[in-house]
């Protein structure tokens, strides 16, 4: 895979466009779960107007009084397009993909697949919270391989959780997060392929969610599971929704190697009448037609990324960060400040401003917050400001 830099392509900064005034009228979580006063930096939306390719597509849509059940595989064939462009990955085969209501519940219809009751699922925490939550709702076991010190695949680690997970003789599984949430780590081809190769020897069926895999940092490229050599046997889930901010718009895809082609042609026929026609028309404008709109909206996140690095070394420099790779989340490791367990509450009682607790996203998490940088300059600045504030 060769790296794409960000285009220039005219269209404004889409975190530069809207006013704290106006993003305060939405009655979306991210607005409404704290009172006014609390600036929130937390969940996973961003700070963005819809791209206008997405506004007309759902305008016409509308219009038309388009509002049935989603058919047909216009959603895979824009997804093959976009990674053949954005990632050199010519390997979506529209057969062998199915649409499912979102990522999560994908995950867990392809977890049902090829895991039973009781079975093992191996997640490297700290990691995404609804995994825990997910995986022990559909009666599966979580096996925790932490990840490194570097906030990296730990292959070690990785190596015994497998070992372990099939030492019943058992199913297993692995559900892969890629790129990573919440470190914003973005996994390597090697580290990869080297995935692919424990999962083989042991039996542990790959299960990869990529619903970041369209946000990466400049001069960096992702790298799709189904892509390396030995991932035949993987299934993956992909979406248009965080990239271009469309989650209330519910739609996404999975994908199958081709060594689980069978495994996915017995996904129930009722999961496909979860996802919102809206919504796949929606991921599928987005892929197609939005491409400058994320090309600008990656140029911002990687200058917001260099903001935050400069406001935590001159205001909070006890903070330690690494910028992330890929997503729009930056994991912040507060335990020098001396704040306890959870300094995301310190932050909210004492700075009225909002991050995600590092607790939540299981061992590793302690210490920890992170924050989503999917804002303008301002609203970052102002929120690092308070986060300095609560320690005085």
């Amino acid at each position: 895979m060769t790296s794409i830099p960000h285009e220039t392509t005219g269209e404004p900064n889409p975190l530069r466009v809207l006013t704290l005034d106006r993003l305060r009228r939405r009655t979306s979580m991210k607005w409404r779960t704290y009172p006014d006063d609390v600036l929130p930096l937390w969940v996973a939306e961003m700070d963005v107007p819809l791209a206008p390719a997405v506004i007309h597509a759902l305008t016409d849509a509308l219009d038309l009084g388009d509002t049935g059940y989603p058919a047909g595989t216009g959603y895979a064939e824009a997804l093959a397009a976009f990674a053949a462009k954005r990632w050199n990955w010519d390997g979506i085969t529209v057969e062998r993909t199915a649409i499912v209501p979102d990522v999560m519940l994908g995950v867990v219809e392809m977890l049902r697949l090829v895991t039973g009751p009781g079975d093992p699922v191996v997640v490297n925490s700290p990691v995404y919270p609804p995994f825990y939550q997910f995986i022990a709702h559909m009666d599966r076991r979580v096996v925790q391989a932490p990840l490194g010190a570097d906030l990296r695949l730990d292959l070690g680690v990785l190596d015994a959780a497998f070992r372990g997970a099939v030492a019943g003789g058992g199913r297993a599984a692995y559900l892969l997060c890629s790129p990573h949430n919440p470190t914003g780590t973005l996994h390597t081809a090697e580290e990869l392929a080297a995935v692919a190769a424990l999962a083989g020897r042991y039996g542990v069926r790959v299960v990869a969610d990529e619903i970041h895999a369209p946000v990466v940092a400049a001069g960096v490229c992702f790298v799709p599971y189904l892509s390396l050599p030995g991932a035949q046997s993987g299934l993956s889930l992909m979406s248009a929704s965080k990239a271009w901010n469309l989650a209330g718009l519910k739609a996404a895809l999975a994908l199958a190697g081709p060594d689980a082609a069978a495994d996915l042609a017995r996904l129930p026929e009722e999961v496909s009448h979860g996802p919102s026609h809206l919504g796949v028309i929606a991921h599928t404008a987005a892929l197609t037609d939005a491409g400058g709109w994320l090309d600008a909206l990656l140029a911002g996140l990687d200058d917001n990324r260099r903001l935050l690095a400069d406001l935590l070394s001159t205001q909070l420099p006890a903070v330690r960060h690494r910028p992330a790779e890929a997503t729009y989340l930056e994991w912040l490791d507060c335990r020098d400040l001396g704040l306890g367990d959870d300094p995301a509450e310190v932050f909210l009682k004492r700075g009225r401003v909002a991050l995600s607790s590092g607790i939540r996203f299981g061992t590793g998490g302690e210490g920890h917050v992170r924050l989503n940088l999917a804002t303008s300059p301002e609203v970052l600045t102002e929120g690092v400001r308070r986060m300095a504030v609560a320690l005085r």
